[in-house]
């Protein structure tokens, strides 16, 4: 009796133990905050802001992009491929902005991995079509080919990639989905606030000419206020200030009567500083948010904190009332 006793105990235990793990696993899967937390891995900075307001404390978010490195020049290492592999969630801005994320996704082992491109649904810009008063000075894009990567940079595009979030952790963590609503909708409501800022702040600037001299970056910010937005350049970040675009931009400076200049985060500024130096003109940033500096995480900016920062910028370059 007691051996039959001791089996069915033994039985028991197997059951109780096989009936955990099952449950166990399922909540993983759901990403139950009673157990496992969503890993979620994100390509660049705007998307890692909007997840970690989406997900809250039901996500474990982190950014692929070290501190101060240039998003354009980035190439994925061993570890960062491995990183992803393991998550739960990777989130990236759409082929033309990373596109080393096409061939990363396609090598990834981890079938459960929810792949959530956050361009989904938005109308892209084309480089070479100037209608709107966008130029650079190479023609047709070198880095990008004829597409505008940079979509978080109009705030309706920004609500878009807010919802093909949302979307996205709903379906991997249904248990949690008002939570991820709420919260999306709240962080909704700040981005339209913000839009509403730009606007009303940029409808009557004496200057309506946004001269960067960066890589064209702020066709979609230009776009959305109906301002001339004019680029040193449509290639590399960091590319180097040739005579002839000197040349050119100090012709539009005289022509326009331009008093700043705006240059780029992160990289060197170099044809800035040669326009500064040769024309008087004053620097002001205008921040992609491509990335942040270390020093900016360890100060805790956000994607709305840096284009409250640009308003500020713009409205002083462009002579704002």
């Amino acid at each position: 009796m007691r051996q039959k006793a001791l089996k069915s105990a033994v039985l028991f235990f197997c059951i109780f133990l096989i009936t955990a793990n099952f449950i166990s696993g399922c909540r993983q899967n759901h990403g139950d905050s009673k157990g496992h937390r969503l890993k979620i891995i994100i390509t660049l900075f705007p998307l890692y802001d909007f997840t970690k307001n989406i997900a809250g404390e039901k996500a474990d978010v982190s950014l692929i992009l070290p501190p101060g490195v240039e998003a354009h020049s980035f190439e994925p290492k061993a570890g960062d491929i491995l990183r992803i592999n393991s998550a739960d969630m990777f989130i990236y801005t759409g082929k033309f902005m990373e596109p080393w994320a096409e061939n990363l996704i396609k090598g990834i082992e981890n079938k459960k991995l929810s792949i959530i491109d956050a361009s989904s649904g938005i109308k892209f810009l084309e480089l070479h079509n100037d209608k709107h008063g966008h130029r650079g000075f190479h023609g047709a894009a070198e880095e990008h080919g004829k597409i505008d990567p940079h979509i978080w940079l109009d705030m309706t595009n920004v609500q878009i990639m807010i919802d093909n979030i949302l979307t996205g952790l709903t379906k991997k963590d249904p248990i949690n989905r008002d939570y991820y609503q709420k919260n999306a909708e709240e962080y909704k409501a700040k981005i339209v606030e913000l839009d509403e800022k730009f606007k009303k702040n940029l409808d009557s600037c004496k200057k309506r000419v946004i001269l960067h001299g960066g890589h064209f970056a702020f066709g979609y910010l230009a776009q959305r206020y109906n301002l001339e937005y004019i680029s040193a350049y449509r290639g590399s970040p960091d590319a180097e200030p040739t005579p002839k675009i000197i040349a050119q931009m100090k012709r539009i400076i005289q022509e326009k009567d331009i008093k700043y200049i705006f240059y780029e985060e992160i990289i060197t500024p170099r044809i800035a500083y040669v326009l500064e130096k040769e024309t008087g003109v004053g620097l002001l940033k205008l921040h992609g948010c491509h990335n942040i500096s270390k020093e900016e995480m360890d100060k805790g900016v956000t994607f709305i904190s840096i284009m409250e920062e640009n308003l500020k910028n713009l409205k002083k370059g462009l002579e704002c009332p």
